[in-house]
């Protein structure tokens, strides 16, 4: 039985909350560069206020992103332009913070790479591509998907969503719309209403921003939640990657081990870079391969191990 498309109401544009021409910036253009500053600040404490104010529903959001990434599942996030660029940024910044594999946390912009720096004609009106892009990657009841619109109505991102849900999938939604503009069908919508923008319509701005923070503490919250933050302490970064990180992972061990520096330099080495198995090692005096046995029984958790112990 085929599956019915879901329709979604396709408002004016011009009536959207994004789309508002904001009160206090009518003369931005006429303002001297200080007050023009301070009328920025105060935007982005408005975008810290949307995100607050979204703060139940994002709790549900890495409870569930959480659940289906210790179970094995992967977690996608697609956006057009400005959205699918901060998706991409996410998703790339996991690995080297939290050493989380590529795969597990991805990022997709409308219209590819070159999207991210030059914009791709038609790619955010595309309703195939955001179907295309959940099939290729064969999303399955133990994935979740989060679409990214901040006006709400950018059709790739619908797509790729109604996709996803035909496959089992769970699905997000973030926008910057209210309910009443943009209804959705989504599991969890995290709805940050940050009004109208200083520049009407660029949403790169108040938007922008707290879509990034709002990403910031989903990412970042799903990997303590799967263990990769011990206290607030990056426990699994990839000292591998340059010598900055060999720096902090150093200075990571010395934190948890209460140990000099040469100590904890020759931890690291011993653990082959990786400052969880370094840190297991010099608490219960254990080899290498007994410091991955207990990790691996604790579903990777210090913690776990450490109070086990």
């Amino acid at each position: 039985m085929t599956t019915p498309r879901t329709r979604h109401p396709t408002p004016d544009r011009g009536h959207l909350a994004t789309e508002q021409t904001h009160p206090d910036a009518s003369g931005l253009d006429q303002l001297s560069t200080g007050d023009a500053l301070a009328l920025f600040s105060a935007a982005d404490r408005e975008a810290a206020d949307a995100v607050e104010a979204a703060r139940e529903d994002l709790e549900r959001a890495v409870d569930r992103v959480a659940e289906k990434l210790r179970a094995g599942g992967r977690f996608v996030q697609v956006g057009a332009g400005t959205s699918g660029r901060l998706a991409v940024l996410d998703a790339s910044e996991c690995p080297p913070t939290f050493c989380s594999d590529p795969e597990t946390l991805q990022g997709v912009i409308a219209g590819g790479s070159e999207a991210l720096t030059h914009a791709v004609e038609g790619a955010e009106d595309s309703r195939e591509e955001g179907a295309a892009c959940v099939d290729e990657r064969q999303l399955g009841p133990e994935d979740v998907l989060l679409g990214i619109s901040a006006g709400g109505t950018t059709p790739f991102v619908h797509a790729a969503l109604e996709q996803a849900r035909k496959r089992g999938a769970t699905t997000l939604f973030m926008t910057s719309v209210p309910a009443d503009q943009v209804p959705d069908p989504a599991d969890v919508t995290i709805r940050l209403l940050t009004g109208p923008e200083l520049v009407a319509g660029s949403t790169r701005l108040k938007a922008g921003t707290a879509t990034k923070m709002a990403l910031n503490a989903l990412s970042t919250l799903v990997m303590v939640r799967l263990g990769k933050v011990h206290g607030n302490l990056m426990v699994d970064v990839d000292t591998s990657a340059n010598a900055k990180l060999v720096e902090r992972g150093t200075r990571i061990l010395m934190e948890l081990l209460g140990s000099s520096r040469e100590e904890a330099g020759q931890a690291l080495q011993a653990a082959h870079g990786r400052v969880k198995v370094a840190a297991v090692m010099g608490h219960l005096e254990v080899d290498r391969e007994e410091a991955l046995r207990r990790l691996a029984e604790s579903g990777d958790s210090l913690r776990r191990v450490l109070e086990e112990s």
